[in-house]
């Protein structure tokens, strides 16, 4: 098949849960397993955690330069969480898509809201939910990348963050992490197949309708 036919554009495909129900343990999978698939990166006022590497991991940014990111325009989406700033730059990701990558976001439902407003026809979102509030719990416990104080807020928010579920276009339920791996990537299959996602193949069809 030519490089015509298979052209396609990409898609942003947005992960957001409760902090603890595992979006990203399957954002990393995901990415392990899929050529085809990048993180965005985002820009925070957060302090780096062990391990976390600038541009890699995390933008990170002093609250004025991002305030100054803000004002020129240069994100697509932007939240305060837990009292930090994050925000996704815009022109890494409008380049991806258009080379026909797509943009994996581990975001929450603020920034999921304005991604829709920015970008509808180029979003698939998808929220993961836990298999109850004690494992939900039990999860943010035993990475042990938070203190006592951190923990309770989490588990404080988690129910505001739940009514937001029926803003999402798939719900996938993290009881098991190599099943809801498939799941995910099952969604990105279908989601790649749409007909606004493929125009290489809608052309090729205008173009055989002009055929005698």
């Amino acid at each position: 098949m030519s490089s015509d036919l298979t052209r396609r554009r990409g898609l942003m495909l947005v992960l957001s849960s409760p902090s603890g129900a595992g979006k990203t343990t399957l954002s990393r999978r995901l990415l392990q397993t899929d050529p085809d698939i990048v993180m965005s990166v985002s820009a925070t006022t957060r302090a780096p955690r062990p391990n976390e590497v600038d541009g890699q991991d995390y933008f990170f940014v002093s609250p004025q330069r991002f305030d100054e990111m803000v004002k020129a325009g240069e994100f697509l989406e932007h939240a305060i969480v837990f009292g930090n700033k994050y925000g996704t730059p815009r022109m890494p990701v409008m380049a991806a898509l258009e080379a026909g990558k797509d943009v994996l976001f581990d975001i929450d439902w603020q920034g999921t809201q304005q991604l829709k407003m920015q970008a509808r026809e180029d979003l698939a979102s998808v929220f993961v939910v836990p298999p109850s509030k004690a494992e939900l719990e039990r999860r943010l416990r035993i990475r042990a990348q938070d203190s006592e104080d951190v923990v309770k807020a989490r588990m404080a928010k988690a129910n505001d963050e739940l009514s937001h579920w029926a803003e999402y276009d798939y719900l996938l339920m993290n009881d098991d992490i190599q099943h809801a791996q498939g799941k995910l990537e099952e969604i990105l299959r279908v989601e790649r197949s749409r007909r606004a996602r493929q125009p290489g193949l809608a052309q090729f069809v205008r173009n055989l309708m002009r055929e005698d």
